[in-house]
């Protein structure tokens, strides 16, 4: 009998949370998915409560669906209609990196609460959805990365409470309309086909918003040349007599003489000119161009160029400097004259210098990078050169090979590394048939880029200074990628060093007094772990949240709002199912390595070890579950 209150609990209890099941919201859910081609990710157990399945969120009650969150869910075909209009308490609605195709089903209008509707990434076509403007309680529109097309609808406006509004990569055209809800922070319909002047109302968005609308201008973008009204033609003088509008037949014959005689001559000076030029040629040999350093720093990679020493000045053509300083035990055996004689590939310009591939006669390959703007005496250059160079080796960081330093120029020498880099391959994996960085490598990758600034902060005591993802050098296995372009920042004094170009990767503390430690390169090391979490660079100009255009603080809106999937690269999570258990134990160690204060940043040799945790739990890191002592011993002093 003593268990007869407690069974009376229990069945009171489930009776409870039977009672408090969202039958109507449930069978809407159960509707949708059985009429929605899925990936098996998706698995509603019919025996369980609505509120416990995968991407569904009930209110505090369980008595309603309040969010429904299927972003990268292998979600295929169009949105079945009288299913999800059903719900009628529905607040969010994320659909997002899906193939779902066709116009979406005007029910939709009847989810009178909607707040947030993310429906990027996918294939919806067909105008701008005629039913959206009546959702007035939506504050995040997303339908970007679609095929939608015809006009955007002035009737936008409704939509008052609205935040953030992107409509990019779509074909929309015709003329923007007056857009003026003064909620909006967020806004971008770049690479569609719009047209026209851009609205005042619009033109304290950056030009980024509109980029790719050949036919916009205005506002941000450069002004509006073609005026709307042209001016008329001047009409003749009805003053003049009438014949002096008119030429004589003499006059009309005298003027065609002279002018066949003027062309008949230029064209005699040419054909002499070409001659005696052909002459000259043949008589003449051409010397061979010196091969040297090229001063022209191009913007991209993959130009070859010869090196002619009248290019760099006077200051490596004297011959009292020609002279490279190796580092000890490097093995090459070159000098300053091999070095001039090779050709020259741009691999990319940073905000330090140039840097290039040089092949030297013999074969040997390496990489020059060229200083700008050192601010270092010789004796200072030599000396901190010569500790650069003592680091002991470790495979995760690339070393310093030799150096040069003369009036003019300033060269630091390094091996090549013929995979390239890991900014190539992340900004080269989308959309141009390249293979995707899967899950596994890019773990491998944050590991070997963490062991190696923590082998530079404990072994040189020095901080890198310059940590992005340019600076991560790959090689076939992504294990021992390298971290390359260390301590180079004394070159350029504590006051003459150039302003950051990446300052997406900055630490704020940074940014105000340009002088690096350990603690800010762990920032910019948590910023390359987003990189890698979310697949967008941090140099963009627009993520298209509330707060602010930089990579750090759109992840933390984005978590704040309990949207941690909303974050990850959706190409990465499609071709990857199961990958997101990992992807949010790295974003909890990213987020901690961004932190606004310094002091609360983890040191590296503590990061390694958290990201060494995640990987010996990880299905997709095999081969890495050993540790690197020497990158994990000890932490490097305050500085």
């Amino acid at each position: 009998m003593a268990v007869c209150p407690r069974f009376l609990l229990i069945l009171f209890v489930a009776l409870s949370r039977a009672s408090a099941e969202p039958t109507e919201d449930r069978a809407a859910l159960l509707d949708f998915i059985s009429k929605t081609l899925h990936s098996n990710r998706i698995q509603w157990d019919p025996a369980a409560s609505a509120c416990d399945w995968t991407g569904v969120t009930c209110d505090p009650k369980r008595s309603s669906v309040v969010a429904l969150r299927l972003p990268a869910a292998g979600l295929l075909g169009s949105v079945p209609n009288g299913t999800l209009a059903r719900l009628s308490s529905l607040r969010v609605l994320s659909l997002h990196s899906n193939r779902l195709s066709g116009p979406l089903p005007s029910d939709l209008s009847s989810l009178s609460s909607l707040r947030h509707l993310y429906l990027q990434d996918n294939r919806f076509s067909g105008g701008f959805p005629p039913w959206i403007p009546a959702l007035t309680h939506l504050t995040r529109l997303d339908l970007s990365e679609n095929v939608f097309d015809g006009e955007v609808p002035f009737a936008v406006n409704n939509l008052t409470r609205l935040t953030g509004l992107f409509l990019q990569r779509n074909r929309f055209s015709g003329e923007l309309p007056s857009i003026a809800i003064q909620k909006l922070v967020s806004f971008n319909v770049s690479d569609n086909q719009l047209n026209g002047p851009i609205p005042e109302s619009l033109a304290r968005f950056p030009a980024s918003s509109f980029a790719g609308n050949l036919a916009l201008c205005g506002g941000p973008l450069p002004p509006c040349t073609n005026p709307i009204f042209p001016s008329p033609t001047p009409a003749p003088s009805s003053g003049a007599p009438k014949s002096s509008s008119k030429l004589s037949m003499a006059a009309i014959i005298g003027i065609s003489v002279a002018a066949g005689a003027v062309v008949l001559v230029l064209l005699l000076a040419v054909i002499l000119w070409c001659a005696i030029r052909r002459k000259r040629g043949k008589r003449v040999e051409r010397p061979k161009p010196a091969a040297s350093l090229p001063s022209g720093e191009g913007e991209t990679g993959g130009t070859v160029t010869s090196w002619s020493s009248k290019d760099t000045g006077s200051g490596i053509g004297e011959r009292a400097n020609k002279r490279l300083t190796f580092v000890e035990g490097t093995g090459y055996s070159f000098d300053l004259e091999d070095l001039l004689r090779a050709s020259a590939e741009v691999l990319g310009k940073g905000s330090m210098g140039t840097s290039y591939k040089a092949v030297l006669e013999e074969g040997t390959i390496v990489v020059v990078k060229r200083l700008k703007d050192v601010a270092a005496s010789r004796k200072e250059f030599e000396a901190h050169a010569q500790v650069l160079g003592r680091l002991p080796e470790h495979e995760n960081v690339l070393p310093l090979r030799a150096y040069y330093y003369s009036k003019d120029e300033k060269l630091v020498i390094y091996d090549y590394l013929p995979a390239g880099s890991l900014y190539a391959l992340l900004r080269g994996s989308r959309g141009t048939g390249r293979t995707l960085l899967d899950w596994g490598g890019r773990l491998k990758v944050a590991m070997a880029a963490a062991r190696g600034l923590s082998h530079i902060h404990n072994s040189a005591r020095m901080p890198h200074g310059n940590v992005k993802a340019s600076n991560i050098l790959l090689r076939d296995d992504p294990s021992s990628a390298a971290v390359s372009d260390f301590g180079l920042t004394p070159f350029f004094g504590s006051s003459g060093h150039p302003p950051p170009r990446f300052v997406g990767y900055r630490a704020p503390e940074f940014i105000e007094t340009r002088r690096p430690t350990f603690k800010s390169d762990v920032f910019s090391f948590g910023v390359l772990l987003l990189e890698l979490l979310t697949g967008r660079s941090p140099n963009q100009t627009s993520f298209g949240a509330d707060e602010g255009a930089d990579l750090p603080r759109w992840v933390q809106s984005v978590v704040r709002e309990e949207w941690t999937a909303e974050v990850f690269d959706g190409e990465l999570v499609r071709s990857h199912p199961g990958v997101e258990d990992d992807m949010v134990q790295v974003l909890q160690v990213a987020l901690a390595c961004v932190s606004t204060m310094p002091d609360s940043r983890p040191d590296m040799a503590e990061v390694v070890r958290m990201i060494e945790e995640i990987l010996s739990r990880s299905e997709f890191a095999d081969g890495l579950r050993h540790s690197s002592e020497d990158s994990s011993k000890g932490s490097p002093p305050s500085k």
